[in-house]
């Protein structure tokens, strides 16, 4: 068995494990960062590719409307490379709710949001393929971000300031002695080699698996509940700016250019297995249809893949067990010296990529 020592294990490489182990290793800490996959192959690179403004939830979750705002910032300036800054709309499209746009408005600057009404004109020239019937549009500050590209920008600044990257190793044990953290067991999936990695430590940032590997360490009922979406890629950019209905979050309500490629997304219900994604016929119709409502001939696009990724929601009281559209989207830390009795052991779940630095 191979064995390393170090201070800080960080579990799971996806937009908040990269960020925290960057942040560790910064501090001055011995960091080690283990996945069982690649960088970014959960959650983070099965996303629509929108860095939030803040926009989509001023309405129905205000603290992550602010979040996002104050992050969107920070991270298009340290992640260049990764972030395109395309801007956005929030548009009313014919039969959408005459009221809400008010309560957008509203709502934007209550929570710090940069927005500004704009003439329905002016939004269409900007953006041609737009449904011509929509009412009301609002420039926001959306853009678009490569997932992976930002995540491995971040794992590489980690290992800049002395970090390691193990890809491929998959997390079996978390040992513990009079209740203190001390040891990670890791089986390397290339070699089959074990690995034992000695630590005072570890960060979960296993995402939508946190409760999986928070089980391996002895503490139970971690509930993170997995939303899953799907989403579709077209073979164009059918726009150049992040269209979104001004709506309450739904189904199919946002179309983001990413690269060559436009995205339409996404579909938000509780899956019981990450691992497991189903795809159903009927969803991507759906999504179609709503490609449809924003850009009148989305459908004679062509749609060249479609996916699925589970959003790692953490369980909100406030709404039913599998109502994971309206779960709180901010993020959760769990210490599992208060909660479990197991001390340097921190779950660190919610959020979304645009606030992984935070989170951090």
């Amino acid at each position: 068995m191979r064995r390393i020592d170090t201070d800080v294990v960080v579990i799971g490489g996806g937009a908040t494990g990269a960020g925290v182990v960057r942040d560790v290793a910064m501090r001055g800490f011995r960091a080690v960062l283990v996945d069982r996959a690649d960088l970014a192959q959960g959650t983070t690179g099965r996303y629509h590719g929108l860095l939030h403004s803040g926009g989509r939830y001023v309405v129905s979750d205000p603290r992550s409307a602010t979040e996002c705002a104050e992050e969107n910032e920070i991270v298009t300036r340290i992640h260049a490379d990764a972030v395109e800054t395309t801007g956005g709309f929030f548009v009313s499209t014919p039969g959408d709710d005459p009221e809400f746009p008010d309560r957008f408005f509203a709502g934007a600057v209550a929570a710090k949001v940069p927005v500004e009404e704009v003439p329905v004109g002016m939004a269409l020239k900007a953006e041609p393929r737009v449904n011509p019937g929509i009412t009301r549009a609002f420039a926001v500050r959306d853009g678009s971000v490569d997932g992976w590209q930002m995540v491995w920008g971040a794992a590489n600044s980690a290992k800049a300031y002395g970090a390691q990257i193990l890809t491929y190793h998959e997390v079996t044990k978390i040992e513990h002695e009079n209740e203190t953290v001390r040891a990670v067991i890791a089986t390397d999936r290339k070699t089959g080699e074990q690995v034992q990695i000695e630590c005072t430590f570890v960060m979960n940032c296993a995402g939508a698996w946190a409760g999986h590997i928070a089980e391996m360490a002895g503490c139970h009922d971690v509930q993170v509940v997995p939303g899953r979406g799907i989403m579709i890629a077209m073979n164009h950019r059918l726009v150049n700016s992040v269209i979104n209905r001004c709506v309450y979050p739904t189904d199919g309500d946002i179309l983001v250019p990413v690269h060559t490629v436009s995205i339409i997304g996404t579909t938000d219900v509780k899956a019981e297995d990450p691992d497991n994604l189903n795809i159903p016929a009927a969803e991507v119709q759906q999504m179609l249809d709503s490609g449809e409502a924003l850009v009148p001939g989305f459908r004679q696009s062509r749609a060249l893949h479609a996916w699925a990724g589970a959003r790692p929601l953490v369980k909100d009281t406030r709404v039913g067990a599998a109502d994971t559209r309206h779960m709180s989207r901010g993020m959760s830390i769990l210490d599992h010296s208060e909660r479990d009795g197991v001390k340097g052991l921190l779950t660190i779940s919610g959020g979304k990529l645009t606030t992984y630095r935070l989170m951090a």
